[in-house]
């Protein structure tokens, strides 16, 4: 069947005029408005990427039911990329891992653990790995110059204070108070090997 150009401005200028008619987002508009209805809602960010867009989070009976862009917003505007709209499966999710898992050297498979008993490991690993790899000083060779105005080089002794066997990657979620207390703890420490995910 052949379309003239006059007959498809026709159908596509009374398919623009008659599509608002039909409404078929009032359906979804209410089927929303039933979902949500009754629940607390909460604003908050998403926590995948630097970019912190704004996320409206609804729960009733302390399960999340829905979650949207915020249209307040003025990162996001009420938008969200692929990873921030599917956010509701990050909490719905019957795989999720709620509790640490552990799995033991030469073990072939993993056990869920207690919170407090992970991060006791976890600061009895840093710190035994702090204690035996720390420097105090490193050499280093420079150029010295000499009585008779020559320069000679020289092997020297640097006070350093660090530790070269421990590294950090920082989230994209934390804010900037946050990032500066972890800069913090993490130099006092000795740590050089300071990297930010938001980099790589």
């Amino acid at each position: 069947m052949g379309v003239s150009r006059r007959d498809f401005l026709k159908i596509s200028g009374s398919t623009l005029l008659l599509g608002p008619l039909a409404a078929p987002g009032s359906a979804e508009a209410q089927e929303r408005e039933s979902k949500i209805k009754g629940a607390k809602e909460t604003k908050t960010v998403c926590p995948y990427c630097s970019v912190g867009c704004g996320i409206i989070v609804h729960t009733k009976d302390g399960k999340v039911v829905n979650t949207e862009g915020d249209p307040e917003h003025p990162i996001n505007e009420g938008t969200l990329c692929p990873k921030g709209a599917s956010i509701m499966q990050l909490v719905n999710n019957d795989t999720r891992v709620l509790k640490p898992m552990y799995r033991a050297p030469g073990a072939d498979a993993w056990k869920e653990v207690e919170w407090d008993w992970a991060l006791d490991q976890i600061a009895k690993k840093v710190k035994d790995t702090r204690d035996r790899t720390f420097k105090l000083t490193s050499k280093s060779k420079v150029k010295e110059k000499q009585p008779d105005g020559t320069e000679k080089e020289v092997e020297k002794d640097f006070t350093v204070n660090r530790t070269d066997a421990i590294a950090h990657v920082g989230s994209a979620a934390l804010d900037n108070e946050e990032c500066y207390l972890l800069q913090k703890m993490l130099r006092s420490w000795g740590l050089v090997y300071i990297e930010h995910q938001a980099r790589i």
